[in-house]
Formats: structure tokens, sequence, C-alpha cells
């Protein structure tokens, strides 16, 4: 599975650990199926997101808008400012190998989080 992950300016790990670990268990998933995090080009700078990749054990690819602007997210998305048509269901779909979202998007604080096949 992969956890596409979109997130607000200067998120610290924490949030992303308990949104990450809320999503699966909404969704009764589990952390060891989870290959990759992804993400948009333009967040590659976030601390929190690397580092909670890092104490996670998955890594986190930061996908280009292209990649992003392939797909066609079912839900609408504020990254549209950025030229994005989304960021959490583009990511997820882009590296899953069955291309199904298993979870569309969802908002836990400061963190939005889609996850596919």
């Amino acid at each position: 599975m992969i956890i596409g992950i979109g997130t607000r300016r200067g998120i610290t790990k924490e949030e992303v650990i308990e949104a990450v670990k809320q999503a699966l268990s909404e969704y009764n998933l589990s952390l060891i199926e989870v290959t990759a995090l992804a993400s948009a080009k333009l967040k590659e700078n976030e601390q929190g997101l690397l580092e909670a990749g890092k104490m996670l054990g998955i890594p986190v690819n930061f996908l280009p808008d292209e990649m992003l602007n392939s797909y066609n997210p079912p839900s609408s998305s504020q990254a549209s400012r950025f030229g994005l048509k989304g960021v959490a269901e583009p990511a997820a779909l882009a590296l899953s190998e069955e291309k199904q979202l298993i979870c569309r998007k969802k908002i836990y604080g400061r963190v939005t989080i889609a996850i596919a096949r």
C-alpha cells in the first residue's frame, strides 16, 4: 500500500505519524503493509514529513507536478492554488500497483491522508 500525504507548512513528525496511524486504524490496515509514503515535490523540504518517514521506517517519495496532474482524483483539493489537481490521492495512486484508492483523502488536523493499493 502507498500512503499519499498532503500537509500544511511546518508540520511536525508527531502530527504526520498520528495521522498515518489514525487512518490505518480506521480502515483496519497495518503499517507493515505500507511500502512508501508519497507527496508533492513542493513538500520535499518539510522536515516533519521526512522525520516521520524515518521514524516509521518507510521511504518518502516526492513526486513531480506532472506525475500528480496525470491523475484525476475523486476529491477536490486546495492544491489547485499550487497548480496541482491534488496531492494525497494522486500521490498514492501514482506509486500504487493496482491504482485503486482504498481510502479517499481524509483530513487529520494539518495532515491529509489517502491510501492506495
